[in-house]
């Protein structure tokens, strides 16, 4: 299994912290796009998305989703994952209504509990529990603790990239 990307935001919207394992692939598609005077532009080649941007169209993504779900399933369904035909994004929502994402290739299996893991096991005890870390993280200050980034890595590493 490869697992491309990890993120959390707040209930404010914000992306909390993003971790990047490997880039996602591409779509191959045959059709360029050129430019007025009929030349390809470079768009071909797709440019990758600053970090920030990734996470603002994660975050879209899910907040649509979640919304549709809700409306057309009712309060009692839940948005869980989706899938394109290059990726696979997993998601959690806690009570408090932080969101875990995580963006892995199309044949892992759902990854619900797992970021109900990361949560309770990892978050709550090392960002939490931490007394210097901040309630809140306004404008974009997100999580700085190593010991919860150095614990993300193990067990992305140990339990899902085995």
């Amino acid at each position: 299994m490869v697992v491309y990307s990890f993120y959390i935001f707040d209930r404010h919207a914000e992306c909390i912290y993003k971790k990047k394992w490997a880039s996602r692939p591409t779509s191959t598609g045959s059709s360029r796009s050129q430019q007025a005077n009929g030349l390809p532009d470079g768009a071909s080649q797709q440019k990758a998305l600053s970090a920030e941007d990734d996470a603002k169209l994660v975050f879209g993504t899910i907040f649509s989703l979640r919304n549709m779900v809700r409306k057309l399933g009712g309060e009692d369904d839940r948005f869980i994952s989706y899938r394109t035909g290059q990726y696979k994004l997993h998601y959690y929502e806690t009570p408090t209504s932080l969101k875990f994402v995580m963006v892995t290739d199309t044949k892992t299996n759902n990854l619900r509990i797992v970021l109900h893991q990361i949560y309770v096991s990892l978050y709550v005890e090392f960002v939490v529990k931490n007394p210097l870390s901040p309630v809140e993280h306004p404008r974009g200050i997100g999580v700085n603790c190593e010991m919860f980034e150095l614990g993300v890595e193990q067990f992305v590493n140990a339990s899902l990239m085995s």
